[in-house]
């Protein structure tokens, strides 16, 4: 089975309009909501082999984050340029390209096209995912070259304003 959490970076500060946009860190929200979700995972039982992230810092800092909760080693984040202002059909073409030794790969990028991506593979549509929301996937296939809609085998969705009771 391969797992892959697909989470979108959390909230970004606008408050240097000089910055570029590769740049922007996550504003005092994201970093408390990156945290949030990072334990709420932690909570479940989620630990991925390996993070790839988007080399925008807002998609860093949300997945080193993330990984400090999560007890990953800073050296299983990986930088991937392709995620930032990645389409869909190119974050799955990334996806496919994964180790097939790894069994839980996290994917932190930017919308839409995430919501694009995940809307892909899960039955009910997302409309949106928000700021440090997180797609959960599992896929009955040992290769993730053969991830698809046809072996999904589970799907869930949280984010930092989801109440306990109204999560998967």
């Amino acid at each position: 089975m391969k797992v892959l959490l697909i989470v979108r970076h959390a909230k970004s500060s606008w408050k240097d309009p000089h910055l570029a946009d590769h740049q922007r860190p996550l504003n005092e929200r994201g970093q408390k909501a990156a945290l949030e979700m990072g334990k709420r995972l932690k909570k479940r039982g989620v630990r991925p082999d390996v993070i790839v992230s988007s080399d925008a810092r807002r998609a860093m800092d949300t997945a080193v984050s993330i990984a400090k909760i999560l007890k990953v080693s800073p050296k299983a984040i990986r930088q991937t340029p392709e995620l930032y202002h990645g389409t869909p059909d190119r974050i799955i073409a990334v996806t496919h390209q994964f180790d097939d030794q790894w069994k839980r790969v996290m994917v932190v990028g930017h919308n839409p096209a995430l919501t694009e991506m995940a809307n892909r593979f899960v039955p009910c549509p997302i409309a949106n995912i928000p700021t440090a929301g997180v797609v959960e996937l599992r896929f009955n296939t040992p290769s993730w070259r053969n991830i698809d809609r046809d072996n999904l085998a589970f799907s869930s969705f949280d984010f930092p304003k989801n109440k306990p009771a109204d999560r998967l």
